[in-house]
């Protein structure tokens, strides 16, 4: 295994994880609530199929919005990252599938369970963490050795 040191970037790294810190922690202070994103992205669909004003969910649509609005920051900074995608749309519609119905098995996503629950100590998170932890090495592993 080598390292890429022209792609280690420390101190981005070191300021987007205080930004997701600080975020999650106002999100928690402002509403009293995790920032899930499964959550927080499912309260207004719930509303809009139950046909519920979405009112209540005023805090969830800016938090997505925030979550829309980011990249566009990111750019006024910095250039796009490359992105690179091996597989084609079939598997990339498989995964999605996979990863929502793991989030709702595990009642919940890495961002609520990894970024909010585990500061929480919370046991049922570092359960959820380690599973989907776990399913990722696990698939990486069979795709990149064994498929």
């Amino acid at each position: 295994m080598s390292i890429d040191w022209n792609s280690f970037t420390p101190w981005a790294s070191l300021a987007g994880g205080l930004a997701i810190g600080l975020a999650t922690a106002l999100y928690l202070l402002g509403n009293g609530r995790i920032a899930g994103i499964a959550g927080i992205v499912g309260a207004p669909w719930r509303a809009l199929l139950a046909r519920a004003p979405l009112k209540a969910h005023r805090g969830s649509l800016a938090f997505i919005g925030g979550l829309l609005l980011a990249p566009w920051a990111w750019r006024l900074w910095a250039p796009w990252p490359a992105v690179s995608v091996d597989v084609g749309p079939g598997a990339l519609i498989a995964a999605g599938l996979l990863v929502g119905i793991g989030v709702r098995l595990g009642n919940g996503c890495t961002s609520g369970h990894g970024v909010c629950g585990l500061s929480r100590l919370s046991l049922r998170s570092l359960v959820n963490v380690l599973a989907f932890m776990g399913a990722g090495f696990v698939t990486v592993f069979v795709l990149r050795h064994l498929v």
